[in-house]
């Protein structure tokens, strides 16, 4: 088996599983080379060993970074640190200071807005019959929801998503400079915006992020930008990547949108998990091993990286009943799309799930007869997986409002 996890040739039609379930079979922990001189890394592929390794964040470390290669970025970031890529002690410090708005309770409050914002959604492209799912559709939620959280305008959300989708696309997959200037372009946004909410404070948390404090003292320029670089970038990966590719694995499998169809609020929470577990929207995360130690018996050194793979682990025959199957009544269900367990468990999973129902009643309820017009196209990207387009046609109906 030709293994190759980094080359963006191997996630053209979605995740590799047919090099998972030989990594499984053969080499659970396996020492993958780097394309361009790096030391290489270790790929955990099986379910047990990334629920391990990622409850154990004292030896399995998110500094320096998340990421495979070592370019945290070209800049200087005066000791300030991503919330994604610190660990306990300092990252509780900063989960805390956006965790109020994505508490269950918050979460909740929000879903009238989140069901409204999907009528409007489905509303743009019903009387059409036809449209890019990706971009019409899927992409649209989670960009004005992270806007309107952000208090920017839900335009601009839409223009920040298309930055996120270069910045997890491959090198290879880019014309060259064009992942360069895609993080220019939202850092510049980013700057533009902390001098805007200096100057005309609103209710909303890229203000209460400038008001805050953390161990004593107010964040600092250059850790605004990386909460707003977080938050942008992660606020729309799940939710498009998910319902674009769940809504594929759909039509993909009729008997299963059959079902949904006859019971869609009964059924869509058991579909949204099985989605998350088939589609696996993030592949990886990146550990670093703070000590030798080991993972299923393979002897890890200190300073090693250590990629789980999601994508992999929601697949594994040990611990899902024929788990190349989509069953949208599969139970029990416990997936790692969101990281599995631990002090890296994502902060938005609740506000996630409740996006991606709302979206999911909206579509499925509203544009009967959806089918694909051609195969869809997949990011050339070896961190997230999802249709980077997906042409539908459906039976146009009339707008709600």
């Amino acid at each position: 088996m030709d293994i190759d996890l980094l080359a963006a040739k191997s996630f053209e039609n979605g995740q590799p599983h047919d090099q998972f379930e030989w990594l499984r079979a053969n080499a659970p922990v396996y020492r993958h080379p780097e394309h361009d001189g790096g030391p290489g890394y270790w790929a955990v592929t099986r379910h047990e060993d990334v629920r391990a390794v990622s409850r154990n964040h004292a030896v399995f470390s998110n500094e320096p970074t998340i990421s495979i290669a070592d370019n945290v970025s070209a800049m200087d970031l005066g000791g300030a640190k991503m919330l994604l890529m610190s660990d306990p002690p300092h990252q509780t410090h900063l989960r805390r200071l956006v965790s109020q708005s994505f508490t269950p309770r918050a979460a909740q409050a929000m879903v009238p807005r989140l069901e409204a914002l999907s009528r409007t959604i489905v509303d743009d492209v019903i009387e059409k019959g036809e449209c890019d799912f990706v971009s019409d559709v899927a992409g649209e939620l989670p960009s004005y929801v992270i806007a309107e959280l952000m208090g920017l305008p839900l335009d601009d959300g839409r223009e920040l998503y298309k930055l996120t989708e270069v910045l997890h696309s491959a090198p290879e997959a880019l014309e060259e400079g064009q992942h360069a200037r895609a993080g220019a372009e939202m850092f510049a946004y980013s700057v533009k915006l902390l001098a805007e909410k200096r100057a005309n404070p609103k209710d909303d948390l890229a203000t209460r992020l400038i008001q805050s404090e953390i161990e004593g003292r107010r964040l600092s320029d250059m850790e605004f930008h990386l909460f707003f670089l977080l938050l942008i970038d992660a606020g729309g990966d799940t939710t498009r990547n998910l319902v674009a590719g769940g809504i594929h694995a759909l039509l993909e499998h009729p008997h299963q949108l059959g079902k949904l169809l006859s019971d869609v609020d009964g059924l869509v929470p058991g579909a949204r998990e099985e989605m998350l577990r088939y589609i696996s929207p993030v592949v990886y995360m990146r550990r670093t091993a703070k000590e030798d130690t080991e993972i299923a018996g393979q002897a890890i050194a200190a300073g090693d990286k250590v990629a789980l793979y999601y994508g992999s682990a929601n697949r594994d025959e040990a611990a899902f009943e024929n788990p190349q199957a989509f069953d949208i009544e599969r139970t029990p269900n416990h997936h790692v799309a969101f990281g599995a367990t631990g002090a890296h468990f994502c902060l938005g999973a609740k506000l996630a799930r409740f996006e991606i129902d709302a979206l999911l009643r909206e579509v499925l309820t509203r544009m009967s007869g959806l089918e694909l017009v051609e195969q869809p196209e997949w990011l050339g990207s070896n961190f997230i997986s999802g249709p980077r387009r997906m042409a539908v046609r459906f039976q146009p109906g009339p707008r709600t409002a």
